[in-house]
């Protein structure tokens, strides 16, 4: 098992969820912020937007986060999060390169 397999696994897990492909769909809008930010979306931006209660909206994020598709930097009282899209892109690759 090559080193790249359990993080290919931790990102097929992360997507496999259709409210986490939207919540990864929404962070790609660019200039949705409430707070002027031109890309990325605080945690009450991505519930209004996906229509999920906080604490869903959490516990997807906490996938997301530990598959390293998003990062999340506080900005005030807010967590802000952004897709990694580098990240995305390789695992893409690699997905691509295995079937």
């Amino acid at each position: 098992m090559s080193d790249s397999e359990p993080d290919l696994d931790r990102f097929l897990h992360a997507i496999a969820d259709p409210a986490r492909r939207r919540i990864l769909q929404v962070l790609k809008e660019k200039g949705g912020s409430s707070i002027g930010k031109e890309t990325g979306l605080c945690a009450a931006d991505i519930e209004q937007r996906v229509k999920l209660a906080q604490p869903t909206v959490s516990h997807h994020m906490k996938i997301l986060e530990k598959a390293g598709l998003v990062e999340a930097a506080r900005a005030g009282h807010w967590r802000w999060y952004r897709r990694k899209e580098k990240l995305i892109a390789e695992m893409t690759r690699r997905l691509k390169s295995q079937l």
